[in-house]
């Protein structure tokens, strides 16, 4: 493994983009590339200040020289971020099923502060696992966002929607009578999380 395979080794590890990681370290996008590819070798002070970011020493970078074990223990402590992106979402979604199934059976208030409860815990959960993350942060924030962005505005769409049209508030859209307010729910909801999505993927390249 040469200097080019090391660098893009630890970039993949971190779970980081070449354009992130030229963004840490105060270079083009292009110079990380040609560092992979073995069209270049990076500055002296390019090296420490990545040696610094991966928590390697610069030895390692240049030569490879690193003790087996400690890369290897470095490995167990790194925690993914991955997992708190499962771990948010299932508590989003069941927040979300329960706010509905309950407001069904019920149709009380508490459906609805239960579905918030258990929307803020997986808010909640990714924001503090996140912060302890070593692996795959920056992937996993987009994704959670992307993916969250509809179930987190599902219930405050659909309460707004009722309480305009119905007088009352619950978790999921109502038929109240008249097929244009409810075609008109679905337009706004869609075409909203469609908009935030849109801004997410091109804010992220």
């Amino acid at each position: 493994m040469n200097i080019a395979d090391r660098i893009q080794s630890l970039r993949k590890m971190r779970g980081i983009s070449q354009e992130e990681l030229a963004d840490r370290i105060g270079v083009s996008r292009q110079a990380v590339s040609k560092w992979e590819s073995e069209q270049s070798i990076p500055e002296i002070d390019k090296i420490i200040i990545m040696s610094d970011f991966f928590e390697v020493t610069t030895d390692y970078i240049l030569k490879g020289i690193e003790i087996k074990e400690q890369v290897k223990e470095k490995e167990k402590q790194d925690v993914d971020a991955n997992i708190f992106l499962l771990a948010g979402t299932f508590l989003i979604f069941i927040g979300l099923v329960l706010a509905c199934a309950i407001w069904y059976e019920k149709q009380t208030i508490a459906a609805l502060a239960l579905g918030f409860v258990l929307m803020a815990m997986g808010c909640l959960n990714f924001g503090i696992g996140i912060v302890n993350s070593t692996k795959n942060v920056e992937k996993a924030k987009k994704l959670f966002w992307q993916i969250n962005i509809w179930l987190l505005t599902f219930v405050p769409f659909s309460s707004t929607y009722n309480a305009l049209f119905g007088g009352f508030p619950a978790p999921y859209p109502l038929f109240w009578g008249s097929v244009f307010p409810f075609q008109a729910f679905w337009m706004v909801y869609i075409a909203f999380n469609l908009s935030v999505v849109f801004v997410m993927v091109r804010k992220g390249r």
